[in-house]
């Protein structure tokens, strides 16, 4: 019994000093020439403990420090360097009667500068950028959520602010599913850099905007996300949604001019607040019935973003027909008499257009290309329509169709070059 005893020590004194061997040559590194990185490329043993990666460890941050992922985050990026700054604070403390839940991640950045009309009776005069994590409160006379980062003056004009905004967003407050609004002025698909008043994001310090393709660069640089809204005028064009449907799941956006107080954010977080589970379609219709539910101009709609990859298969084929029918008169005819948004009267309703042509012409190949576009804009692609009794025509989705001049710019458009559209408005204005 005890020679087996020796035994047993003499071979755990084997194994004891074999071990120690590999550690202590490890030891003869030096640690000062070594960063935390470079050692944890020394081989380990097999046992599974090296430190997880920021990436291969989901919802923790660089520091490791593990973070609540979320069933939504919904991420609002306010330019109120305009004149509707009052709006953009409104709309911020309208997000205060709801609040970040357990389930629910609400963030914001907004933009202010001086010069516009004030409204210090909610936020005071600060100017300069500023990101919020919304909190519930009961005074709606001001808002007291806390500042998480005071960014000073940015051009939020700029794309790549955005970027930034929804990364750190994103890394800071995880969760299951994303929304990304933009809130300010919009012009739909037009290019004005620097002049104000184009495309999205107008900012009136700097005089800048986000352009369309900028838009696209925004979404498929910014990771997952399963909603974006432009709470902005005349967004919701074919030029605008083709450009970014690659890069999210549904887009919400308005054919027509919204009224300045924009989306009902008390409304359809509320109702996410109530159910944080609801699928992104939800969601979406929830934003879009909750805005017509109290103003009396509205053409909101949800774009299956998916389904925008088809569109110019359906657009070719009845621009296609049109051309060859030689049927420009008609086509002029339904341009002029096409409902249409804004004050430059180039953005028509594309089924209104598309169903004048057809009611003009005998030609069965137009009729058929043109019934199949307006089937599959309305069955397929615009999955949530809801405009008031006064904007009946609307059917979610515009289109530029130009009478006098035709901007170069729109061949800039993912689009242009994947339709014949372009092609199609010079036809019609006698240009090619």
């Amino acid at each position: 019994m005890n020679n087996a005893k020796k035994n047993i020590k003499r071979a755990m004194i084997v194994i004891f000093a074999a071990f120690l061997f590999p550690l202590a040559s490890f030891a003869q590194f030096d640690f000062d020439d070594m960063n935390s990185e470079n050692i944890y490329q020394v081989d380990l043993p097999d046992l599974d403990i090296r430190p997880k990666s920021v990436s291969e460890a989901a919802g923790e941050n660089k520091a490791g420090v593990s973070l609540p992922v979320k069933e939504w985050t919904i991420m609002t990026y306010v330019n109120a360097k305009s004149d509707l700054e009052s709006y953009g604070l409104e709309d911020v403390n309208e997000m205060e009667q709801v609040g970040s839940t357990d389930k629910i991640n609400i963030v914001v950045e907004i933009g202010r500068m001086n010069g516009q009309e004030d409204d210090t009776r909610i936020d005071g005069d600060w100017t300069g950028t500023r990101r919020l994590y919304i909190q519930k409160d009961n005074d709606t006379s001001r808002i007291t959520s806390p500042v998480a980062q005071d960014l000073g003056k940015t051009n939020m004009g700029d794309w790549r602010e955005v970027i930034k905004f929804v990364k750190w967003a994103k890394a800071k407050y995880p969760a299951k599913h994303y929304m990304l609004v933009i809130w300010g002025h919009g012009d739909g698909w037009f290019k004005g850099n620097p002049v104000v008043g184009k495309s999205i994001s107008n900012d009136h310090g700097t005089g800048n905007n986000i352009d369309t393709p900028q838009l696209g660069k925004i979404l498929a640089k910014v990771g997952k996300l399963d909603i974006y809204a432009s709470d902005a005028c005349l967004m919701q064009m074919a030029s605008v949604v083709y450009e970014i449907g690659d890069s999210v799941d549904y887009i919400i956006g308005s054919e027509e001019i919204e009224h300045k107080s924009g989306y009902s954010f008390n409304k359809f977080l509320a109702a996410l607040k109530s159910n944080p589970y609801m699928s992104s379609f939800e969601l979406s219709k929830k934003v879009v019935s909750s805005y017509v539910s109290i103003l009396s101009i509205c053409a909101l709609s949800v774009i299956d973003a998916e389904k925008t990859k088809y569109l110019p298969m359906f657009t070719d084929k009845f621009v296609n027909a049109v051309m060859k029918a030689d049927l420009k008169k008609e086509v002029k005819a339904a341009r002029d008499a096409a409902y249409k948004y804004g004050s430059a009267n180039v953005s028509k309703d594309m089924c209104d257009f598309v169903r004048r042509v057809v009611a003009s012409t005998s030609n069965t190949d137009v009729k058929f290309a043109g019934r199949e576009l307006i089937d599959f804009i309305k069955k397929d692609l615009v999955v949530y329509n809801n405009m008031w009794i006064s904007l009946i025509r609307s059917h979610g989705l515009a289109i530029y169709l130009p009478k006098e001049i035709y901007s170069n710019a729109y061949e800039e458009l993912k689009w242009a070059n994947d339709s014949k559209w372009d092609e199609f408005i010079k036809w019609s204005m006698g240009i090619i």
